[in-house]
């Protein structure tokens, strides 16, 4: 599928699309402001209440009659605008494409001389829960618009600071580090204000490196007593095959079970791959776009399909697209959506689906194109409903398979294949147990999980409780880091795993840690990747630089891509 920026054919089907949704948006506005009005976050009715206790009731009674007149008045408008917009769904492409020079990064691709041996990617996942302000207000979660230029000001802030590598001279254990605390303050943007005044424009800085050499020896270097040294050069769970020789110092990094691993208070500073989940708002996607893409030259957003659709019928009217938004520091070469056709429920009026790209890295030494996949979901959200799941996880299966099949190219290297996103499903639950037990876990690795039903020691959940978002052990980047490093603090604010039907909750297991549940995910598999290339985990970070504007704790990971002279 050629990447064009807009999503229609030409000009004139754009510009009819564009009056058909400008008739449709004040409609659609005033019924949003309806219900916001009505219900309110946790954080609004605490600032209530040094109020007078009557303004309230007044705002929401007077509010609600005056957006439902004008919701009543502008109804023909909207209807007229549905009649031009519903029947272009039928043309469109799946996604707008935004393309641009990036002055944060070094390059978009990578040289020759860095795909020779060795090459580091880092991707990330994060679910926003940026519905229109009314429905995001059920998830405890208001303020949409401020809310999206936030986190896209933290994640760019985030990706672009300084990324510090340190060379370790020893015969045995050689490599580079970079710790992800960051030497630049930030300041944590509030999300109590009103949506109208929610702007705000970012100017990462430009991204540099900072190379700094040390000596083993047996005496410490002055000034780096506050860090941990260790070599990773371990087996990692289900990997079958050694860790890469790295001696690794950071700040808050940590080694166990083979696998390096932290919990950040800000993004990663080396991000080449970003997947979101839930951008249903377009004018949100917008935001994160313009905050994104100083730091992200090729995005993908309004990922997903409108109205009624063939496989679906009319009964499955699509009135939000999939959510799903990807920024990539590499071009993207092809790109294919496909949405889930058994979807049921509330999840029925979204397209949920599959985005499934391939990128281009760079060249090698013998001038071939490295590419990489980069495949992106988000999977049915209703409790108790494994099969619906498990389905959806046989057609990403499918869907990813052909898309590679399609696009493989004989003269091209694939440095790696990654599969992330919000699964809604979690791997201690009793009630996910067929989810669990997929085969796709046979397909992927998933860096943080020990079998089925049973995480690694060190794992954190990622999906927090939503009535204590914006309590003081969470309600910030760095006491949410604090509380997820203490596990009688986290089981607290992280969500509790589901029991089975008709059976009581035993968790955790004796001597087991207390994990809650983590349906954000990163996987990855070596079997398409070329075969004189070898995946190595190099960390994986909980993040909680989105503190106070999201109900999720996103998830980075990085993999060294190791060319193997000795493959067949």
């Amino acid at each position: 599928m050629a990447l064009r920026a807009s999503p229609f054919p030409n000009q004139v089907v754009a510009g009819i699309h564009a009056v058909g949704w400008a008739l449709i948006l004040p409609c659609f506005w005033f019924l949003d402001r309806l219900i916001a009005v009505c219900k309110s976050t946790t954080l609004e009715q605490s600032q209530r209440m040094e109020q007078e206790c009557y303004l309230h009731p007044l705002k929401v009674l007077f509010g609600s009659l005056a957006f439902f007149i004008l919701f009543l008045a502008t109804a023909p408008l909207a209807f007229l605008g549905f009649l031009l917009w519903a029947p272009l769904q039928a043309c469109r492409r799946p996604f707008h494409y935004h393309q641009e020079r990036t002055p944060c990064s070094e390059k978009e691709t990578r040289r020759s001389s860095e795909l020779e041996t060795r090459a580091s990617f880092g991707f990330a996942t994060a679910n926003l829960c940026l519905l229109p302000d009314s429905l995001a207000r059920f998830n405890n979660l208001g303020h949409t618009q401020h809310r999206a230029a936030a986190i896209g000001q933290c994640i760019a802030q985030g990706v672009c600071r300084p990324n510090i590598r340190i060379f370790v001279d020893s015969p045995s254990s050689c490599g580079t580090l970079s710790p992800s605390n960051s030497v630049l303050p930030t300041a944590q943007p509030s999300v109590g204000g009103p949506a109208d005044s929610s702007e705000v424009h970012s100017s990462p800085p430009k991204r540099s490196d900072h190379v700094v050499s040390v000596p083993c020896e047996d005496t410490e270097e002055p000034g780096l007593e506050s860090y941990s040294v260790f070599n990773s050069n371990q087996n990692s769970n289900q990997q079958g095959h050694r860790s890469a020789p790295r001696a690794l110092l950071s700040q808050g990094l940590r080694q166990q079970g083979g696998v390096p691993w932290e919990v950040s208070s800000l993004f990663p500073a080396n991000v080449d791959m970003l997947c979101l989940e839930e951008v249903f708002d377009k004018r949100a996607a917008e935001k994160l776009t313009r905050a994104l893409k100083p730091v992200f030259g090729h995005i993908l957003y309004d990922v997903g399909v409108y109205a009624c659709q063939p496989l679906c019928g009319c009964t499955h009217f699509k009135f939000f697209n999939s959510g799903l938004f990807l920024a990539s520091r590499f071009p993207v070469l092809e790109a294919q959506y496909h949405f889930f056709p058994n979807s049921k429920g509330e999840d029925a009026l979204a397209a949920k689906g599959l985005l499934a790209t391939k990128v281009l890295i760079g060249e090698n030494r013998d001038k071939k194109k490295v590419v990489g996949y980069f495949n992106c979901t988000h999977l049915h959200a209703p409790e108790g409903e494994g099969e619906v799941r498990c389905e959806q996880l046989d057609m990403v299966i499918k869907w990813i398979g052909d898309f590679q099949a399609a696009n493989r190219q004989p003269d091209e290297e694939v440095a790696f294949d990654v599969l992330c996103g919000d699964f809604n499903f979690d791997n201690c639950s009793p009630d996910d147990t067929k989810e669990q037990n997929h085969r796709i876990f046979e397909d992927y690795r998933d860096p943080c999980r020990a079998g089925p039903g049973r995480e690694k020691p060190w794992v954190i959940g990622t999906l927090l409780d939503q009535p204590t978002l914006y309590e003081d052990d969470v309600n910030n980047p760095e006491s949410l880091q604090r509380t997820l490093e203490r596990e009688d603090q986290r089981k607290m604010y992280i969500s509790h795993p589901i029991p089975a039907e008709n059976s009581p909750l035993v968790y955790p297991e004796t001597d087991q840690p207390w994990i809650g549940r983590r349906i954000d995910y990163i996987l990855y598999r070596d079997s398409s990747v070329s075969k004189h290339w070898r995946t190595e985990i190099e960390e994986v970070t909980f993040i909680t630089h989105l503190a106070g504007l999201t109900d999720h704790i996103p998830v980075g990971l990085r993999l060294n891509v190791v060319f193997n002279s000795e493959g067949d």
